[in-house]
């Protein structure tokens, strides 16, 4: 189930420690994908399946400095748009056809030799 994990994180030196801290948010296991949140930037969300948020925490505290986690729920899904009905053929196109593809390789042909012993001196190969 996908979560999202919503964690202030205090930043001494703005730009360097907002990208210090989504590249140690991203290298998490589990993680999809991680954003910038809030008025002041200061928000890391982290979305993503299976997330340690204690171990997330931790090093952000260690590396980048004070991380606080504010929220941990399920992440919502976006509401994606009803396909259009398909649009009517045009009058000079033709329709698709399947290709069939073959999934595996074809037997080799080896050619066969044949040896007749007609005459005892001669022997063909």
């Amino acid at each position: 189930m996908m979560q999202k994990v919503l964690i202030r994180v205090t930043m001494v030196d703005q730009k360097k420690s907002r990208t210090k801290a989504m590249q140690i948010a991203a290298t998490v296991f589990g993680v999809e994908s991680v954003a910038l949140k809030g008025a002041d930037k200061d928000q890391l969300e982290v979305i993503g399946e299976g997330i340690d948020t204690v171990e997330l925490a931790k090093l952000l505290r260690k590396k980048v400095g004070g991380a606080d986690l504010l929220s941990v729920g399920p992440a919502k899904e976006e509401k994606k748009p009803a396909a259009a009905a398909p649009a009517p053929a045009k009058k000079n196109e033709t329709p698709a056809v399947p290709v069939q593809m073959w999934t595996y390789p074809m037997p080799l042909s080896y050619p066969v030799y044949e040896i007749r012993e007609s005459e005892p001196n001669c022997s063909i190969m």
